[in-house]
């Protein structure tokens, strides 16, 4: 196993931050031939790079299990990893997590930091039968897609004071200036976590959107800072269901987005508690449910 987590004492104290990830390609170059007006071109271009990850977990004295593979943009892998166990509810509390860890196969196979583990300070009960998920960059967890589910392990969102309407404008610049990636491929989506101000806590790019969002709850959990009660969840793209239940276990009071929500992602926000506002563009946007939540005055 290559450390990526100092493991607890053996008074099961929670583990120090994770240690500096190894750097990882996230850009890929290439070429493309370019058309323009009848014209064509050769050019050099660089792509996004996606890459599988698998999620493992385990407890003490577990083997540990497949939990998920996903398609993602390699970077803040550990975060990833962790987020998606926070938000299928295998994990709630920085206490349960030992470390997490880059896994290294079996058969003196290649290390190419494509297989997390994470360790838990519990044992692990994946819950029922075992799951075992499959996600892609373009979607979320295939084939789930009830409300309840969430519901079981995802507590109220409380009040919180509105968010005056000139944040929200601000949201969709501040996010787009701190995608570092993007303004090199055009091809990554972007979350962003705002305090109630609108600066920038963390942002977060990758392939899949359901990834970056996974990347800053996985960050928030290891830094002792769930609930986010207090903050915003600014969207580079749509808003699905799958990204509303991310939001509610995490504790987001309001997500933001620059494009529309389904009509399921609504229907489960207004249930949830959460306040959803789509087409966050210029000066104006559309909310769509929980208009509480922000102050259209200010």
């Amino acid at each position: 196993m290559m450390e990526g987590m100092a493991s607890p004492p053996a008074s099961s104290s929670p583990a120090s931050s994770p240690a500096p990830e190894p750097v990882r390609k996230t850009v890929t170059p290439g070429r493309a031939l370019a058309w323009r007006d009848g014209k064509i071109i050769e050019r050099p271009e660089r792509m996004a790079t996606e890459e599988p990850m698998e999620i493992r977990a385990g407890g003490p004295g577990q083997e540990p299990i497949s939990v998920a593979v996903t398609m993602r943009t390699p970077g803040h892998d550990f975060e990833l990893a962790v987020g998606f166990m926070v938000g299928e509810g295998l994990i709630h509390t920085r206490d349960e997590v030992a470390s997490v860890r880059y896994c290294d196969l079996p058969g003196g196979e290649p290390q190419l930091y494509n297989v997390v583990t994470v360790s838990l300070t519990r044992p692990f009960d994946p819950g029922g039968a075992e799951r075992r998920f499959y996600t892609t960059s373009s979607c979320g967890i295939c084939g789930k897609a009830s409300l309840d589910q969430v519901e079981v392990h995802c507590s109220p969102i409380p009040d919180s004071e509105p968010l005056p309407a000139s944040v929200v404008v601000s949201l969709p610049d501040r996010l787009r200036r701190a995608q570092r990636i993007f303004e090199q491929t055009g091809g990554l989506h972007a979350a962003g976590l705002f305090d109630r101000s609108g600066k920038a806590v963390a942002v977060r790019e990758d392939v899949g959107r359901h990834n970056a969002v996974d990347k800053l709850v996985g960050r928030s959990l290891l830094a002792g800072e769930l609930p986010l009660s207090d903050k915003v969840l600014m969207l580079s793209g749509r808003v699905s269901f799958e990204l509303v239940q991310k939001a509610a276990v995490a504790g987001v009071p309001l997500i933001c987005a620059v494009s529309a929500p389904s009509s399921l992602a609504v229907e489960a926000a207004d249930r949830l508690g959460l306040a959803v506002v789509g087409f966050v563009r210029g000066r104006g946007f559309n909310v769509y449910c929980h208009p509480e939540r922000l102050d259209l005055d200010a």
